[in-house]
């Protein structure tokens, strides 16, 4: 069973209405073909109808019908042709203008669509529908221009120029698929006259160490028959394989249902229907199995009216019991579910549940959403966006175990044909760590600094700058140095400088990212002095202005991040007496030093480390001789301003925190 087959209640209740009085004997069958969804069968009925109308508008209305038909195949490019066929040959309704849009939207012509869209609303200004499809592309070119970290490709090994879709992973090892194909050899010498192709059939394939799949073989008579199968699924012990299948008979029209089969080694028992279908009722769709990773539930997708029916095909859940059969009645997803379709359940082991939709936003035809596991339900709808969706058909994912990788199905370009099968994986990200040490008098790489790094992981490693001043962490054997969602703390140390800390992050990123630093650490030997931002006060006054506690901010984060660093904190005047003081300038400067080291002691630094001193305007940067052959009021403050400063003077790195 093909996903055309599956849509085709869709599209019935939406094309006769107009013209069907007024048709001849071949138009008749045309349509009864297409209510069957004989889609195939029904163009070329309505192809042979045209040449032998004469009523311009039934010629119209022929015209557009062979454009529902392209749309319920899924042929976009051939569905927006006639409908713009249509157009010029005057067919009234002007929906034509809103599907050309949306097959235009499903080749991933989006701002084309956005016009067609433009056009309808023209004509139709009270249509909501407009709208809710521009606002579609929009999104959709944002998302494709902006994709996930998902990497797909074509699996090309398995696909052919036919229909080839839903693969199911059948033994333990994830070595083995099972998947539908119409590809030659399919059971049966009759043609679907659906897609005009051969009925499917279920093939298996095994793939070998390096990751090559084999010749894909057609499992036994006992499975596949006359009619289509497909859209299989196996336990978790990988013994009993569920699968959907829909009998074929010439001209007439049947339903689908699951049917299940125990798998012995290689071979496959006699399979058994399961019990879902309504008595007396053979054109109910029941279809395409998904389970719950302890076997007690399953999933799938139908059309009957069960309580909560939305429209369309709908999701259900069943209970099974021990020996997988289903016990009680089914239940519709409720908030899962869509008015049109929703089809193609997987349910993850994490107990989320993955489906296929052409009834919510997406990038164009059927695009595949996850949904949250909640209780007994699931909620949370989410689009899984560019680039497992594109603009075409997507659907039937699987994922393999645990893992964020597997399968799905989609008629995008790059495969071989119709329907192909697409692998996916989430590839790791990539982070590193780099850079350069540098002195910061005098700007030049420092070699043999210390770069440690301690990650929240529980990581700790460390390296010494080479001659350029140069670190790196990248790869740690068979590992990486800098991981997913941790946080890194950095320290740079040489002795004679003062420490610089650092920190970096992945969590949150989502790429690949290499951590470029550069670090200067200051020289700070023994008896070397460390300048600091001036610290203002008022005139003639040592206490701490706000903007003077701001001021000693990187002298209190000097202490902390040198936790052995003894110093003194020396305050500078300028060279104009003071009027307050007796001890001049030097009793100003020490009343200074000590009220910084004071403030310092409250912030937690121990006192023992700290000694004010008092230099007064013994140590000048600028001699007042040099001040006072400046031009101007202003040169001659800013060179005061320089002198009146503080700083740290090393006395040594003994000091022995005391221990928490």
């Amino acid at each position: 069973m093909t996903t055309r087959k599956l849509l085709a209640s869709l599209f019935v209740s939406i094309v006769f209405a107009s013209t069907a009085a007024a048709q001849g004997k071949l138009a008749e069958e045309a349509d009864d073909a297409f209510k069957k969804g004989f889609y195939f069968n029904a163009i070329e009925l309505y192809k042979k109808a045209y040449t032998s109308e004469r009523t311009a508008s039934v010629k119209a209305g022929l015209i557009f019908k062979v454009g529902e038909a392209y749309r319920a195949l899924g042929d976009a490019q051939q569905a927006a042709v006639w409908y713009d066929k249509a157009n010029k040959a005057q067919y009234a309704d002007p929906v034509t203008y809103l599907y050309i849009g949306d097959m235009l939207k499903q080749e991933g012509k989006y701002a084309e669509a956005i016009a067609a869209y433009n056009r309808f609303k023209e004509k139709k200004p009270g249509d909501a529908r407009a709208d809710a499809g521009i606002a579609e592309s929009q999104q959709a070119q944002k998302w494709k221009d902006s994709p996930t970290r998902y990497s797909v490709a074509p699996e090309v090994l398995l696909n052919t120029p036919q229909y080839d879709f839903t693969p199911a992973f059948g033994d333990k090892k994830d070595q083995l698929i099972v998947f539908t194909s119409t590809r030659p050899g399919a059971t049966g010498t009759e043609t679907d006259q659906i897609i005009g192709e051969s009925f499917s059939d279920l093939f298996t394939s095994t793939r070998d160490r390096l990751g090559k799949w084999s010749e894909p073989t057609k499992l036994p008579i006992a499975i596949n028959t006359t009619g289509n199968e497909g859209a299989p699924i196996f336990n978790s012990k990988r013994t009993m394989m569920y699968f959907t299948r829909c009998p074929m008979e010439k001209k007439k029209v049947f339903g689908c249902d699951i049917w299940v089969s125990k798998k012995v080694g290689n071979n496959y028992a006699e399979p058994v229907k399961l019990a879902l279908r309504p008595d007396k009722n053979d054109t109910i769709t029941i279809g395409h199995p998904a389970l719950s990773k302890d076997d007690d539930v399953l999933v799938f997708a139908s059309d009957m009216k069960w309580p909560g029916h939305k429209g369309g095909k709908d999701l259900y859940m069943v209970k099974l019991n021990k020996d997988g059969m289903p016990t009680g009645s089914p239940v519709n997803l409720g908030e899962v579910n869509s008015a049109k379709d929703d089809m193609f359940p997987f349910l993850h082991n994490d107990g989320n549940l993955y489906f296929a939709s052409n009834g919510r936003a997406g990038m164009g035809g059927m695009d595949i959403f996850r949904a949250a596991k909640s209780g007994e339900t699931w909620t949370g709808v989410e689009n899984m966006k560019s680039p497992i969706n594109s603009s075409s058909d997507d659907f039937g994912i699987s994922f393999q175990g645990d893992e964020d990788r597997g399968f799905f199905t989609s008629n995008r370009p790059g495969g071989k044909g119709q329907d192909d099968i697409w692998s996916f994986h989430m590839p790791n990200m990539v982070f590193a760590l780099q850079g350069t040490t540098y002195d910061k008098l005098t700007g030049q790489p420092l070699p043999g600094a210390k770069v440690s790094v301690v990650g929240t992981d529980g990581s700790n490693f460390s390296a010494i700058t080479d001659d350029n001043g140069g670190f790196a962490f990248v790869e740690n054997g068979n590992d990486r140095y800098i991981k997913e969602n941790a946080s890194y703390s950095i320290l740079a140390e040489k002795e004679g400088y003062l420490v610089v800390k650092d920190q970096i992050t992945t969590v949150g990123l989502n790429e690949s990212t290499t951590f470029v630093k550069e670090y200067f650490l200051q020289p700070a030997a023994k008896g070397g002095v460390v300048n600091l931002p001036s610290v203002i006060y008022d005139v003639d006054k040592f206490d701490l202005r706000p903007e003077g506690k701001d001021s000693l901010e990187i002298a209190y984060q000097t202490l902390v991040d040198n936790p052995t660093l003894v110093v003194e904190l020396r305050s500078h005047t300028d060279a104009r007496p003071t009027r307050t003081y007796k001890g001049g300038n030097k009793e100003l400067s020490q009343l200074r030093a000590q009220s910084c080291v004071n403030y310092l002691i409250q912030r937690g630094i121990d006192p023992a480390r700290l000694v004010p001193v008092g230099r007064g305007s013994d140590e000048p940067i600028i001699a007042m001789d040099v001040i006072k052959k400046m031009a101007t009021k202003e040169e001659q403050e800013a060179a005061h301003q320089r002198n009146r400063r503080t700083d740290l003077k090393v006395l040594g790195y003994d000091f022995v925190p005391k221990a928490n």
